[in-house]
Order: structure tokens, then sequence, then C-alpha cells
């Protein structure tokens, strides 16, 4: 009988010991994630200092350069050095050739569509709604394009993204966008207009592209992919994902919620016209 209550004392025993234990670990746990967000809240802080310097002495630099620089507020700055991954001295000369670009390509300081109404009866270009990062939506149907005049293109690029900016809700800096390449042909092949797409947006809208699908790619697009894909600089690669039909909508609502998605991939927004909205 002795025995027996002995053997019990000794299992309570252990297994009092084994709970201390595991307290124990589950306090080192708790302790190590507390320090690693500690140390991720410093960083960030750091960061966040680091950049800010970083962007008064830029604008310093670039408003010595061009006074209409004053202007622009510290997001876009910060957009630059970014982009050209904190470098004050690559992004002020980016920022610069910029507004050189503004100053003579969008003289009036904006593009209307009574200015390219070729590119606009194309009907090739959607914005409507926002991803799960609260990012404007914008979807382009590749396969409507068609090679008219260079600069006309680049303008309707620039009344584009210049809409997409102003769209956008404040603490956002991004978009998402959805190329669809259905019906994609050599007819609709016009690299020197994608070319000169990518420029104006790496070079005058750096770090606005948040994401961009590529869906419903025909295997001919490729063609025309190798040819564009050396001018893509790294970080935007990062973002342009290829999506398999299969798996279209899975992919689409792993960033967009189906309230937000467009009703041609199985979600409950209609799609609206660059020009309307």
């Amino acid at each position: 009988m002795d025995l027996n209550i002995r053997e019990r004392e000794n299992d309570d025993n252990h297994t009092n010991i084994e709970e201390q234990v595991v307290e124990m670990k589950d306090e080192r746990v708790g302790e190590a994630v507390a320090m690693e967000e500690d140390e991720e809240e410093t960083a960030t802080r750091e960061m966040a200092e680091i950049e800010k310097s970083k962007v008064a002495i830029m604008r310093a630099l670039v408003q010595r350069e061009d006074p209409s620089s004053k202007e622009v507020d510290d997001l876009m700055l910060r957009r630059f050095l970014r982009a050209r991954d904190m470098d004050i001295e690559k992004a002020s000369n980016m920022f610069l050739k910029y507004l050189n670009w503004r100053h003579s390509f969008v003289p009036t300081g904006s593009i209307s569509a009574s200015q390219i109404p070729n590119e606009i009866a194309q009907n090739k270009l959607f914005m409507q709604g926002f991803d799960r990062n609260g990012r404007p939506i914008i979807l382009v149907y590749g396969g409507r394009h068609k090679q008219l005049k260079l600069d006309d293109f680049k303008r309707f690029v620039v009344l584009c993204l210049d809409k997409i900016c102003a769209r956008m809700p404040r603490g956002q800096e991004k978009f998402l966008a959805i190329g669809d390449l259905q019906g994609w042909g050599y007819a609709n092949s016009d690299v020197r207009g994608y070319l000169g797409a990518l420029s104006i947006l790496q070079d005058c809208y750096p770090e606005r592209l948040g994401k961009l699908f590529l869906v419903h790619v025909p295997y001919i697009f490729m063609t025309a992919w190798k040819m564009v894909y050396p001018f893509i600089d790294k970080n935007t690669k990062k973002k342009i994902m290829f999506v398999e039909n299969k798996k279209l909508k899975s992919t689409l609502l792993s960033d967009i919620d189906e309230s937000q998605l467009p009703e041609i991939y199985g979600g409950k927004l209609p799609l609206v016209p660059i020009q309307d909205c």
C-alpha cells in the first residue's frame, strides 16, 4: 500500500517537473519572440530615420538644381531613393531627369483623353476595386492594343498612371495590375511601345507597381517577352508573376477579395474604362 502511494507521489512529482520545464520553455520562447519583435521595431525606426535623413539631403540637392522640385512631397523623393537602393546621388540624377521629362512631355501638367482619341478607342485599360493591401487594381487587355503613333501611346500610359496614382488612398503608394493576354497575336506585338511604357513606369513612376499578374499568356507572346525582359530592372522583375489558367482565380483571390475581383474572373465588380475613372 505504502509502495503504491510512493509511486503515485513520484508520478505526481515527475508530472510537476515536466510542467515546470514546459512553462520555462514557453517563457523563453515568449521572451525570444518579444526580443525579435523589439529588434524589428528598432530596425524599422532606424530605417525610417535613415530614409528621412536621406530624403532631406536629396531635397536640398535637387532644389538647388531645379527649384520646381519644391512642389514635390517627401514620399515621391523617397520612391526615387528606394528605386536606386537609397543612393542619394543616383536617385537625385534620376529625379532631375524625370522633372525634365515631365516639363517637356507633359507641359500642361496632365494628359487628357481628347489628346489621344485613337488610343482611348481601343478600350484596353480598366480600373476598379482595391486589393487586400488597399492598392488600386487595373486590368489591361493586351489583345486589344494596336500599334499606332508611339508618342500617343506614351501619352496614354501617362494618362493612365496619373489617374491610378490620383486614386490611391492615403498611406498607399502602389497599385496592382492584371495583364490579360487572351487573344494576343503578332498584330498586337509592339515592342517599341512596350519598351516606351516600361521606361515611363520605371524611370518616371518608380516604386508605383506593387504586383503584375500576367494571365492567359499565349506561347507566341514569349517572343516579344524575350526582347523586353532584359530592359526590366531587378526590382520590377520581382513583382511580375505568370499565372496558369487552371490556377487563375485562386491566385487572384490570394491578393484580391472576391468583392473586389473583376466579374470576368468570377468576382463581383464590373469593369470601368480608365477614361471614365
